[in-house]
């Protein structure tokens, strides 16, 4: 990857951090650690993989997305509003009454918004029915999503593993946001679901590994996908929770919990610092 194109999507993945914590300050509440996780996956994909347009943003022909671990909404609105699909003034409005930024993402209310998700397992097999629609289309867009570690725990993520490589959907393309932790602590120990990998081969997928917050390994990763035909491809991203926060990296408790005024200047600042590194 061009030195200039990995030094702008690094500055779009800071700015998605910042947007990030602005958004669950601003409500009071949200899920900080895992969104944070997944801002360089977000950045790399919004900003040079996917052929979407905010200006005409239910285009029949653009590549979808669909976040399935939609807790991790701060995450994708902090994109959309980077991206274009709507004010960045408006982030400070999630979760509040008045605003179209739900708690979870809503297709019918905010721009960029391909799937409403939120109950875990659910986002990915929305993913499924859109690959399946292009394949019966004869269309050539693709299909991206983003599950949790901790979120593949659940049943219908591998009923929707089984119905994805029995209809060979090689336009669909699912990343497993690794980073070990969820809401009650490490995966392992709550419900371990650990060999991911092995997991996946096994009902059909070809798996690929990647650094989550390396944007060279999510290229040959992507790439890796795109030539892959008659298999669904899972990226295994490997990703530290909080990335970006000094105080939130690797933290379970920070999984959905508000900074206050003193701790969202620590994270501004930790922000800043990166942004000018």
């Amino acid at each position: 990857m061009e030195k200039s194109k990995e030094k702008m999507l690094a500055e779009k993945a800071n700015n998605i951090r910042r947007h990030i914590v602005t958004e669950v300050h601003s409500a009071g509440a949200g899920h900080p650690g895992g969104s944070l996780g997944i801002a360089d996956i977000m950045a790399y994909l919004y900003f040079d993989v996917m052929n979407i347009d905010p200006k005409d943003p239910k285009n029949p022909d653009r590549d979808r997305f669909v976040l399935s671990k939609g807790h991790c909404a701060p995450a994708l609105y902090g994109t959309l509003a980077e991206r274009g699909f709507f004010p960045t003034e408006d982030l400070t409005g999630f979760r509040s009454i008045d605003s179209y930024l739900e708690g979870h993402p809503d297709m019918k209310g905010v721009p960029g918004v391909d799937m409403s998700s939120g109950s875990l397992g659910q986002g990915i097999c929305a993913a499924n029915g859109m690959a399946l629609a292009a394949k019966i289309d004869n269309k050539d867009y693709r299909v991206y999503s983003i599950l949790g570690d901790g979120e593949i725990e659940e049943g219908q993520v591998w009923e929707a593993a089984m119905f994805a490589a029995h209809y060979k959907l090689d336009n669909l393309t699912a990343f497993v946001d690794f980073n070990g932790l969820q809401i009650d602590g490490d995966i392992t120990k709550v419900m371990n679901p650990t060999p991911i990998d092995k997991k996946f081969e096994a009902f059909g997928w070809h798996v690929v590994y990647a650094d989550a917050h390396d944007f060279n390994d999510l290229e040959k990763a992507v790439n890796e996908a795109k030539a892959t035909k008659g298999q669904p491809t899972v990226v295994i991203a490997k990703s530290i929770k909080g990335k970006g926060v000094s105080y939130m990296e690797g933290q379970a408790g920070w999984h959905g919990k508000a900074p206050n005024d003193e701790e969202y200047a620590i994270a501004m600042k930790d922000l800043e610092g990166i942004c000018n590194g």
